[in-house]
């Protein structure tokens, strides 16, 4: 396996993670986004990790499970935040602050993540 196939790879999962998070495809933007987490540099992988959080959480609170989507929430902010405001074209700060609210509010009623 070459370097730049491994890249590809990487920067294809990270895209696609992405846009499956933006069109409600919770469980397949968290596969995606694994993908990309586990061939992430060292120094990105809190970022890739956090949006797998953020995936998980959508995904958990689509099944009803309150305790699963307030931890999948909260480690969402803990591995993004040092990334923001903003990284790899996604804007983290409005992102940070939509995890915190819904975090506070304890609902599972979430609007679509700020991604």
């Amino acid at each position: 396996m070459t370097s730049r196939w491994k890249t590809e790879k990487f920067e294809s999962a990270y895209e696609a993670g992405v846009e499956l998070i933006r069109a409600g495809e919770y469980f397949a933007a968290h596969e995606e986004l694994e993908d990309a987490w586990r061939a992430a540099p060292a120094g990105e992988r809190d970022f890739f990790q956090g949006l797998v959080h953020v995936a998980v959480a959508w995904y958990q609170a689509g099944r009803g499970r309150k305790i699963g989507t307030e931890r999948q929430l909260a480690k969402a902010v803990r591995r993004l935040e040092p990334f923001a405001p903003t990284h790899r074209g996604i804007e983290l700060a409005p992102l940070l602050t939509q995890l915190r609210e819904l975090h506070e509010q304890g609902s599972l009623e979430l609007p679509p993540p700020l991604v």
